[in-house]
């Protein structure tokens, strides 16, 4: 479906952009561009793949002009660029504003403008019943690309979006902190041993952007079924696998953290559809002219439940031992640990 076609994504020197650019390159796709403000990290990867499939443009998608000459000539769009680190989100809120929510618009009108035909945008559980900057700002995003997706024909440029939770071992996550500490012999500094989050591989993030490229229709938001797991389980799944104890210090809950997070709200679960291992959440059709509605009330609304990181299938430490053995990271730090 990829076939001499020309990807762009936003964002692209992070976790999400290298885990598409593995997934692509021996594949017959024409090109693929990095879109990304960080020079630096676009060198690294210049060097790193050495591929000719890869072409990259500096850029921020707060500046639309430079998103515009990216675009030109592109079929798809993964729009991965984000503020998304919670702490600095709630320091610099207004940050998060320009990046999250009027980045995304400048993306999806240089999309319209230049005739692409899909534009994926990637959301997050942080933005279901968010409580702080990050996801309230993501929310924000959902509602703008749901909001210009009633404005185009899906024929010329369809609009969707994935939302999912914690990718494993991405940059600025938990996982490599705790490597970090248990390879160092220091103490592992956790915020409460009891908070539940989804566990996502990158692979999981890519599959879900893959499907919802295939079955999403315009403003639809998918989301991927995920098991999940305290903080506690994903500690002592570590220590395991590098056969190390080290003390544990609790640091307390930090600005803006939930004690677990939602992929499907109450509201969105009373009308998503279920198609198997995934969520698809039709965006809502109506127009301003509410009076020509009459709207009936569902009595099985009390029986439906949000989809949380609480009421999903929880992982053991032996379960999570067996998620985390599959990474490429842990399989990397476990072969340098033994050196």
């Amino acid at each position: 479906m990829f076939k001499d076609r020309t990807l762009l994504i936003t964002g692209g020197t992070g976790s999400f952009g290298n885990a598409v650019l593995k997934r692509f390159l021996d594949t017959d796709i024409k090109e693929i561009r990095i879109f990304s403000r960080d020079e630096k990290k676009q060198d690294d990867m210049r060097k790193h793949y050495k591929n000719d499939k890869i072409k990259f443009y500096i850029g921020d998608v707060r500046q639309i002009e430079s998103i515009r000459q990216a675009m030109r000539g592109v079929d798809y769009v993964f729009h991965a660029a984000a503020l998304k680190q919670v702490p600095s989100c709630e320091f610099f809120p207004i940050e998060a504003v320009k990046t999250n929510v009027l980045g995304t618009d400048n993306v999806l009108t240089a999309a319209i403008d230049a005739g692409v035909k899909k534009v994926i945008c990637l959301s997050t559980d942080k933005a279901a019943y968010p409580i702080n900057a990050m996801g309230t700002s993501k929310a924000m995003m959902e509602k703008v690309f749901v909001a210009k997706s009633r404005n185009v024909d899906p024929k010329d440029t369809l609009i969707c979006g994935t939302r999912y939770g914690n990718v494993m071992a991405s940059r600025g996550s938990v996982i490599p902190l705790f490597v970090e500490q248990l390879k160092a012999g220091q103490p592992l500094t956790v915020t409460e041993p009891n908070m539940t989050r989804f566990m996502m591989s990158l692979a999981d993030a890519v599959d879900l952007v893959l499907f919802a490229f295939e079955h999403a229709g315009q403003g639809d938001i998918m989301v991927q079924k995920a098991p999940a797991a305290t903080i506690q389980v994903l500690m002592e799944a570590l220590q395991k696998i590098f056969g190390t104890n080290v003390p544990v210090r609790e640091i307390g809950v930090r600005h803006g953290e939930k004690m677990y997070e939602t992929l499907l709200t109450k509201e969105e679960a009373a009308h998503a559809v279920d198609q198997g291992g995934f969520y698809q959440v039709p965006a809502d059709k109506r127009d301003l002219n509410y009076d020509k509605y009459f709207v009936k009330g569902n009595t099985e609304y009390n029986q439906i439940e949000e989809y949380n990181s609480d009421n999903t299938h929880r992982l053991d430490v032996d379960e999570m031992i067996e998620m985390l053995m599959k990474l490429d990271f842990i399989q990397e730090e476990l072969a340098d640990w033994g050196k």
